[in-house]
């Protein structure tokens, strides 16, 4: 897709097994330890999506008894986790940054979070199926609510790294 970031580590980040968890006091953590946290949640989101791309193109009628069949739940999972609190995790990233000005900052992750939320139902609505075959995941791919959350990602990350820079 259109970044590659770094994991920071688990210790650090409020991740246990790969998937972002809600730390407590999380206003109080450092930069750096956001700056990790954001690339753990984004990786699982973009990951969790090139998995799908290749789960698609593989035309399985349901998971059942391939190994990637097996897998397309987790990465779905890891994903959906991801997006929880996300959008108030990066307002208090912001914060944490003091970009300025801040209106533009707070009308686009008003956008962020409503498209992270459409796209949160996308993944709960195809985890709550009993069977995921291929083509149910292509139309997932093809979900403009799970585009915008990327593109959402990719944005407001380019965008605060120039911040994390300075």
């Amino acid at each position: 897709m259109g970044r590659r970031v770094e994991a920071g580590r688990a210790g650090e980040t409020g991740v246990k097994g790969g998937m972002p968890q809600p730390r407590e006091g999380a206003p109080g953590a450092t930069t750096e330890e956001a700056s990790a946290e954001l690339n753990v949640r984004c990786n699982a989101i973009e990951e969790s999506y090139e998995f799908m791309l290749a789960y698609a193109s593989q035309g399985l009628p349901s998971e059942e008894g391939s190994v990637s069949g097996g897998q397309i739940r987790e990465y779905l999972r890891r994903s959906e986790a991801a997006l929880t609190g996300l959008a108030e995790f990066l307002n208090d990233f912001v914060k944490r940054l003091s970009v300025e000005p801040a209106p533009p900052y707070r009308d686009f992750l008003g956008v962020l979070d409503r498209d992270a939320r459409d796209a949160q139902a996308t993944l709960r609505l195809v985890l709550a199926q009993s069977s995921i075959s291929s083509q149910l995941i292509d139309n997932l791919n093809a979900s403009i609510h799970l585009r915008a959350l990327l593109t959402d990602l990719f944005l407001i990350d380019e965008i605060l790294k120039a911040h994390r820079r300075s």
